[in-house]
């Protein structure tokens, strides 16, 4: 079972390093995922992961004090504000549209009802 952890905290930790990139992509939910597979199965993965001088302090802030930093919550602001707008330019159904604003709404909820550091 161990494999099994190491191999989804492997394709979390990539998906969160191309979440770096990708604006769209959450970085952070994915870094607290790999950190949860590695803590089960590989110690010196979940250790490297946690003392990394930039992937660690945003799990280090969730696990303390269900933190998030103020940079995260205003890019993910944007990039929640952009989703919708391109759903609105590509005309997707008012039902879609709908079901997706309250979705959205309930994560911009989430994000900035958390504290900041």
């Amino acid at each position: 079972m161990r494999y099994v952890w190491a191999l989804l905290g492997f394709v979390c930790l990539g998906l969160a390093l191309v979440g770096v990139i990708l604006p769209l992509l959450p970085t952070v939910p994915f870094l607290l995922l790999a950190a949860f597979f590695f803590a089960r199965s590989s110690e010196r993965m979940h250790n490297w992961l946690l003392s990394h001088p930039k992937l660690g302090p945003p799990i280090e802030d969730w696990q303390t004090r269900g933190a998030i930093n103020p940079a995260a919550k205003r890019i993910a602001t944007i990039s929640i504000g952009l989703v919708f707008a391109i759903s609105l330019i590509l005309g997707l159904r008012p039902l879609v549209l709908g079901i997706q604003a309250v979705v959205l709404s309930c994560v911009l909820l989430f994000i900035w009802t958390r504290p900041n550091w």
